[in-house]
């Protein structure tokens, strides 16, 4: 026996190896292999609620359920006469007090100064006048020339004329010495604050015309002309073009297979043979209790993670809510 092994050793050494390759070869074609991952979703879209910045009639709606609409296209304007009439009031008001602060900074024109004092001269000649006038009444009371009405009568015009010579020559001061700086300073922040209001009223009226913020489909229209707006009230459910994923769920022995950004073919029903390109863009940190919508046998009562994979969607044919299968 032991010079028969010793003679055949090479080519039991041989039989052995093929015995050993055959080995591996069975277990590699009969053990369990890893199938394709397919994951079941519907398509989740990005949604704006668009509202008003202001509480007003609306005037006109400009577009209809399902139209396309760009960014920066007007969908809806507002009510704005009671705005515009404010503006306009809040402009005489400017105006007026821009003049106001013009001449306080200006100072009184020659021709003022020389009115005011000419002014003065004039209630002093009076003054004048009716003081001598008082003084004679005196006497001729004092003699029971005239009576005690006729001398208050005089008193009274006296005394009129001392103020009005008063107030002439204080004018006549201030003509030559311009306003005190306090009261430039009050005049140039009214004039300030009524321009912050003009700002104030402009930006409302901006406000009363309803923009496109994003691409996207109307998708509902919520008020119509004559509806009160408000910032509470959205006009129109905004369906946004550029970001749109499929919402899917996967269990925890498949969660491995899996990470972000892993590529992904998307199939919708009306287009069977024509894949969505898309990748894996979120995946939950923590597992949840199978959806309703999952109605799997297997999945009924397993936890399961959420998975969004987002799909480049170039001719816009996902729909909110259509159904989608996912394959890895």
């Amino acid at each position: 026996m032991k010079q028969f092994l010793q003679a055949h050793k090479k080519q039991l050494l041989l039989f052995l190896i093929l015995l050993l390759a055959a080995g591996i070869a069975a277990y590699q074609y009969t053990r369990p292999r890893e199938t394709a991952l397919t994951l079941y979703g519907n398509v989740d879209i990005r949604q704006v609620s668009l509202a008003f910045n202001a509480n007003e009639r609306i005037q006109t709606v400009n577009v209809e359920e399902g139209d396309h609409v760009n960014k920066g296209d007007v969908l809806a304007t507002l009510n704005t006469e009671p705005l515009e009439l404010a503006i306009a009031a809040t402009n005489a008001q400017i105006a007026q007090q821009r003049a106001v602060t013009a001449k306080m900074h200006n100072g009184s024109r020659p021709e003022e100064i020389t009115e005011a004092e000419a002014s003065v001269h004039s209630a002093a000649a009076n003054y004048e006048n009716n003081q001598l006038t008082y003084q004679r009444m005196q006497q001729l009371y004092a003699q029971g020339a005239i009576s005690r009405q006729e001398l208050d009568n005089a008193e009274a015009s006296f005394k009129m004329t001392a103020a009005t010579l008063q107030n002439n020559t204080a004018a006549h001061q201030m003509a030559q010495i311009g306003y005190r700086q306090e009261d430039i300073d009050a005049a140039d922040a009214q004039l300030q604050q009524l321009q912050e209001n003009l700002r104030t009223q402009e930006y409302n009226l901006s406000q009363a015309t309803l923009i496109a913020p994003q691409d996207g489909v109307i998708r509902s229209r919520l008020l119509e002309p004559g509806d009160m707006a408000s910032s509470q009230k959205p006009v129109f459910l905004l369906g946004l073009d550029n970001v749109k994923w499929v919402r899917a769920y996967i269990p925890e022995d498949k969660l491995s297979r899996i990470y972000e950004g892993l590529a992904a073919q998307v199939y919708i029903d009306s287009q069977p043979d024509t894949p969505l390109t898309g990748q894996v863009g979120y995946i939950s940190d923590t597992a949840e209790f199978t959806p309703k919508t999952v109605q799997t046998e297997e999945l009924r009562s397993s936890l399961v993670y959420e998975v969004r994979i987002y799909v480049t969607d170039e001719q816009n044919v996902l729909r909110m809510g259509m159904p989608a299968t996912i394959r890895f």
